[in-house]
């Protein structure tokens, strides 16, 4: 195909776009504004229309109606429509035989990777490490857009308290800080420097706004969610996303507080546009508008193509309720005309940004750099730093290569290769997955892997092969056992009632550890399970997540300590779904629970005055903690902190405080070290968490090294909305810094 605008070669320096720092995501607009309002000028209405409508390429039965559709400019965008060849043949039709030759833009999902896949989102959260995933999600941008993707439907950044939630899997967990610091890197990541380099794409946030938050954890369910809440927490990781320059977001599913995103004016235009200025475009989610009849909120799809225009939606996403109905909506004086120029303005000048004006073609040379050595030895880091260690009682871990004699591997996920690739991954391929059977058979060699699936699969009950795996478990010197869940139990629709491992997954690590050899659980999960029980069966638990295209190179090198397991938990590990919500800036109620005021289930006496057990917050049988808390993660080292110490005991409210303290690796490994910073407002106009993550810090220490650590606090950082606006209150305030949200060294300060 011969093309009449050629599309840039990629360059010799794109590794090093890909490997340095990112701007700080300022949109690059070059005159987008006017150039979009000259063209405006020019639009019919029915292209109008088109610019504002999203087509999935399976609502074309004949792909000769695509074709005719973009040459009448009845489309603006296309989703799942990929490959060099078709995406520059329709680009070429929309630029060269449509009346004003607007490019299209062409989007899909790429959550977690394209062909080379990073762990999922939550275990790259367990990571704490912002440049680690902003360069994933750069190289996620390179892949896809050699495949003609310019527009990515990510990231995805709803906080979350409930991990039935299937799409917990897909986010940054439950706190607003952390999710904040990888919002932005993911966004620096997919747009690069420059929107009109030929590998960025353009950022989506999603799922805007509170879907997180859906009851009982079922997807696409209501939520209710009070402002200050909305404010304080959900809102911040979107707030990040559009600070570093987020071209697009996407409308979501659910309702909130009654009314249903797609067509929440508070949400859309009075928080996003004008609180925020936000410039960009919002687009529906997959048939979110018309959803809004299914909510009862819109009679039929007219009514929900005006709620949502009038809300502030300007691309439909899949379904064609606007198409339909704009015409007569304007003749019937339900929205104007000035509302259809804003939008189709606005998606203009994302499309100006992005360059594709001037250059909406696909090198079709790019994809050479699809699964580079480079991509692949970064997922391998990230997945290594995402993995979480436990437990590891009498130094379990590492194994020796070298001492070893044999080690049993057992379980359904130690080579199941698209499992670990994970939810929400359309691109990847199982083909291209090492799994870690084969990567520790390559390390150890084939005689020294005793190998036995047992179970063919995580939800797998029958117990057939548990004596081939008990009798490869008694001749060997350690056992690894990999389980957890397939990849189909997490991501969008698949939310579940219990999170405890499925199938017979616990009876056998029962029977593997009464043979009496050390049995290393790891885990590769889209949420956290409630796994009390297996810890307790286990001498070492590695938490490893879906982990992606290189899980079994990464977890090797962490068995068998070619690196120390460094990460730490995203999201609070509950005890079982009863404990549901539990996350650690909860408030401290009136009637906090101790180990004084609790009696363990099993201990409470039979007979008992009504007031024995103390009318404190907990569950009789769960008691008053987590599994494992917030930030919580071993090493196959030690570290000390000491010596903090404040600039201050007084801040002023226009001025900063810094504190500050000494970290020091005292074990026998180099490693790296997650340390944490907490605060807490002990008095508000409106009751205040127990614990607020402030900051924290990724850092290497050397066996024997002491590094200094310190962070700086102002008045904005202890702000908060008290349901009548954003306030910053003199008074007590206590921090911390540690390890976890459960420990660390504490100090306070008065603020005034």
């Amino acid at each position: 195909m011969k093309l009449t605008r050629l599309s840039l070669v990629l360059s010799a320096g794109l590794f090093m776009l890909i490997t340095s720092s990112c701007d700080k995501g300022k949109s690059v607009t070059d005159g987008a504004e006017a150039k979009a309002d000259r063209l405006v000028a020019q639009m019919t209405l029915d292209e109008k229309i088109g610019q504002m409508s999203q087509l999935d390429l399976g609502y074309f039965m004949d792909p000769e109606q695509l074709k005719q559709a973009v040459r009448e400019g009845r489309c603006g965008s296309l989703l799942n429509f990929l490959g060099v060849e078709q995406v520059n043949e329709i680009q070429r039709i929309a630029v060269e035989e449509s009346r004003l030759g607007i490019p299209l833009i062409i989007g899909r999902d790429v959550i977690h990777g394209y062909r080379t896949v990073f762990p999922i989102p939550l275990g790259m959260a367990a990571s704490w490490n912002p440049e680690a995933v902003r360069k994933a999600f750069r190289i996620s941008a390179v892949e896809a857009s050699s495949d003609g993707i310019k527009w990515t439907f990510a990231p995805m950044i709803d906080i979350t308290w409930d991990p039935r939630w299937g799409r917990i899997a897909e986010g940054c967990g439950e706190d607003p800080y952390l999710a904040s610091t990888l919002a932005a890197a993911m966004v620096k990541g997919i747009q690069g420097d420059s929107l009109t380099d030929p590998t960025a794409l353009a950022a989506c946030a999603k799922h805007y706004v509170g879907y997180g938050f859906a009851e009982a954890g079922r997807d696409y369910n209501t939520t209710y969610i009070p402002e200050p809440l909305l404010r304080n927490v959900v809102l911040k990781p979107f707030h990040a996303a559009k600070e570093a320059g987020a071209q697009t977001f996407m409308s979501a599913f659910n309702d909130l507080n009654g009314i249903p995103t797609s067509g929440n004016r508070f949400t859309l235009k009075k928080i996003l546009r004008e609180e925020w200025g936000f410039d960009g475009f919002v687009v529906s989610d997959w048939a979110s508008v018309t959803e809004m009849v299914n909510h009862g909120f819109a009679e039929d799809d007219k009514q929900a193509a005006e709620i949502a225009i009038n809300a502030g939606v300007e691309m439909e996403m899949a379904t064609t309720s606007y198409y339909a109905n704009i015409k007569a909506l304007l003749d019937e004086k339900k929205i104007t005309m000035e509302q259809i120029d804003d939008a189709v303005r606005d998606i203009l000048k994302v499309k100006y940004r992005l360059g594709l004006f001037d250059n909406p073609y696909t090198d079709p040379e790019a994809g050479k750099r699809i699964l580079d050595p480079s991509f692949l030895d970064h997922a391998r880091t990230v997945a290594r730093q995402s993995a979480v260690l436990l437990k590891n009682e009498d130094a379990a871990l590492p194994l020796s290569e070298d001492k070893i004699a044999s080690v049993a591997v057992i379980g359904p996920l130690a080579d199941a290769p698209r499992d670990q690739l994970g939810t929400w991954c359309f691109d990847g391929r199982a083909e291209n997955s090492v799994t870690p059977l084969k990567a520790i058979r390559d390390l150890l060699g084939d005689k020294k892997v005793n190998y036995v699936q047992a179970l063919a699969y995580s939800r797998d009950k029958s117990k057939a092969n548990f004596s081939a795996a008990v009798a490869a478990a008694r001749r060997s010197d350690a056992v690894l056992f990999f389980g957890g869940e397939e990849w189909i139990l997490s991501g969008e629709g698949q939310s579940r009632g219990e999170i405890n491992m499925p199938g017979a997954q616990t009876e056998l690590l029962e029977a593997l550890a009464a043979t009496g050899k050390p049995v290393i659980l790891v885990i590769m999960a889209g949420r956290p399970l409630a796994i009390g029980r297996e810890i307790e069966l286990s001498d070492a638990v590695l938490y490893a997540w879906h982990a992606g295209t290189m899980a079994g190179p990464a977890i090797t090198d962490l068995l068998f300590g070619k690196e120390s397991p460094s990460g730490k938990l995203p999201v609070t590990f509950v005890k079982g779904a009863g404990q549901i919500p539990f996350y650690y800036y909860r408030n401290n109620t009136g009637r906090p629970a101790s180990d004084e005021t609790w009696t363990p289930f099993d201990s409470i006496p039979t007979v008992n005055p009504q007031s024995s057990l103390g009318y404190r917050t907990f569950h009789l049988d769960y008691g008053y903690t987590p599994l494992l808390p917030f930030g919580y993660g071993l090493s196959y080292t030690t570290f000390k902190y000491s010596d903090l110490t404040l600039s201050s005991q007084v801040m002023k409210i226009d001025g900063t405080l810094t504190v500050r303290a000494r970290v020091t690796n005292t074990g026998n490994m180099d490693a790296d070290e997650i340390v944490q910073f907490y605060v807490r407002d002990r008095v508000g106009s409106i009751t205040r968490p127990i614990k607020e993550l402030k900051g924290y810090n990724r850092l290497r220490i050397s066996r024997g090294e002491t590094t200094d650590v310190e962070f700086t606090l102002t008045a904005a950082d202890l702000a908060f909305f008290n349901g009548r606006g954003e306030v910053t209150e003199p008074g007590k305030f206590d921090v911390w810094i540690g390890p976890s949200s459960e420990e660390g060294l504490h100090a306070d300060f008065i603020l005034e």
